[in-house]
């Protein structure tokens, strides 16, 4: 049944309004539309439908869906650092009649996880013709072929800038959920409160309008009874002026249900992106005043400590912060690289390869090179990594406090919804007693005891303590939402 509501309220707010233009319905719309079609028609708009739409549709619920991917496209630029990557270069010289150096030189770097090797396969041309070529860089005719490996020892052997920016990469995924939930959370505890504020609105109308009613009945018939000189014409003078407080009292409320209906709206949105308004017949519903239960404190504690998207974004800050330590660490080790490769004769296609010839790949074919790089006082690392260390403990510390304050706010999130509950069914009580009374002093008028005076307050008395009511249900419902806001989750902020 539950389903069916959600289906007809988004047939009905899905229809464009005003200037919005329309969308292409879809076979699912149509289906839709032939379920609701079976379902009564119904006035009252459900918070639950009202969230699960803001769940779907709202740009602000998208904008923060879209955090995941952005941070999935990060991670993928990180690991692009290691996409194999081909080099070519090619530099020829003429001068005159003369060639003087024919270069054409290419390799292709692999790079591997593990320990920071990169696998090298190249290729070197360089004519023999050219007259001024250096005899070291000549080539067999058909070019040499080599392969070989680049391995860093010491520094970037456990740990470099690539696996670091990778790692990174991935914990900011982390960082994009949390922030995620946090931006959706924040959404919905603004809908909720956006929510019961028209329900209080509406009701603060209705309660007046009936007290206008009631004033404007007992007006018109004190004016009869006047008019055959059974009532004093001064009681229609009193009366007359409570009706005209109460209809400026309804005007009033009239425009403030308006806005409130108005900033409802603004969470409204349908599948194509386009703001859409409630039905002008759409009422707020009833609230639950179920109390909360004795676990539920300990519940919501739990979760916070757990799932609070705030901790989150500290525990994933100390995660980074832990990886860039290590990373500033190897930084401190001497940066050595060792290049190794075996080197042979390019096998040309009109003769078949030789393993066994004098140029191919043999232990006695092969180039070494070794690059040192050692800064001799290490400042810049060192005060690097000092940093990084300073902001680790200060993320640290930040994570005790706020995770302190999240357990205060709940638990003063809580109490305040306790001390709600008690008051919601407290005024109840006093609403009965005014109505007692009410009735008392109306029993007391017919048998000429009493004065309309008297009646006009109690019954305004009456009107605004039943404002009152609702307006403590309204804060029940908010501290409801706020509850769950501040523990970290959205899970109930339909309730």
């Amino acid at each position: 049944m539950k389903g069916l509501i959600f289906g007809t309220w988004c047939l009905m707010l899905s229809t464009p309004i005003r200037a919005v233009p329309a969308f292409q319905e879809s076979a699912t719309d149509v289906s839709i539309r032939v379920e609701a079609a079976q379902v009564p028609d119904t006035t009252v708009f459900p918070a639950s439908v009202f969230f699960e739409l803001i769940r779907q549709h709202h740009p602000l619920v998208k904008q923060a869906n879209l955090f995941g991917e952005e941070a999935r496209q990060v991670l993928v630029q990180a690991r692009g650092a290691f996409d194999p990557k081909l080099v070519s270069y090619y530099d020829r010289k003429e001068f005159g009649r003369d060639l003087y150096f024919d270069h054409w030189q290419n390799k292709l770097a692999v790079p591997i996880w593990l320990g920071g090797i990169d696998l090298n396969v190249s290729y070197d041309r360089n004519s023999t013709r050219g007259r001024y070529i250096n005899p070291e860089e000549r080539t067999p005719e058909s070019g040499l072929t080599g392969v070989g490996l680049s391995v860093p020892v010491g520094q970037g052997l456990l740990i470099d800038a690539r696996r670091n920016a990778v790692r990174q990469a991935r914990l900011s995924q982390n960082l994009a959920e949390a922030d995620r939930m946090k931006l959706v959370n924040k959404t919905l505890f603004d809908a909720a409160k956006t929510y019961w504020e028209w329900f209080f609105a509406h009701q603060q109308r209705r309660l007046i309008t009936e007290g206008y009613d009631l004033a404007d009945r007992r007006f018109q018939a004190l004016r009869e009874r006047a008019l055959l000189g059974d009532a004093a014409t001064i009681d229609t003078t009193e009366a007359l002026i409570t009706v005209q407080d109460r209809l400026v009292q309804r005007q009033q409320a009239e425009v403030d249900e308006q806005n409130a209906r108005l900033r409802v709206n603004t969470f409204l949105w349908n599948t194509a992106s386009q703001p859409v308004e409630l039905p002008a017949t759409a009422l707020p519903q009833q609230p639950s005043l179920t109390a909360p239960g004795d676990t539920l404190l300990q519940r919501l504690l739990d979760w916070a400590n757990q799932q609070h998207p705030d901790l989150l974004k500290l525990a994933v800050k100390t995660q980074q912060l832990t990886l860039e330590e290590r990373f500033r660490r190897a930084m401190i080790q001497p940066q050595v690289m060792l290049n190794a490769s075996l080197l042979s004769e390019t096998p040309n296609p009109d003769i078949r390869y030789s393993w066994n010839s004098y140029y191919s790949f043999r232990p006695q074919n092969y180039k070494v090179s070794m690059d040192l790089v050692f800064p001799l006082f290490l400042r810049k690392e060192r005060g690097k990594l000092r940093e990084v260390q300073v902001k680790n403990q200060q993320v640290q510390l930040e994570q005790l406090q706020t995770g302190r304050d999240i357990t205060n706010t709940v638990q003063s999130a809580y109490n305040q919804l306790q001390t709600l509950a008690r008051q919601v069914a407290v005024q109840q009580q006093t609403i009965q007693n005014q109505q007692l009374l009410l009735q008392a002093e109306q029993q007391k008028f017919e048998l000429g005891e009493s004065s309309l005076f008297l009646i006009n307050a109690r019954e305004t008395k009456l009107i605004d303590l039943q404002v009152k009511g609702e307006e403590l249900k309204t804060k029940y419902q908010k501290a409801i939402a706020e509850l769950y806001f501040v523990a970290g989750t959205n899970g109930q902020a339909d309730r």
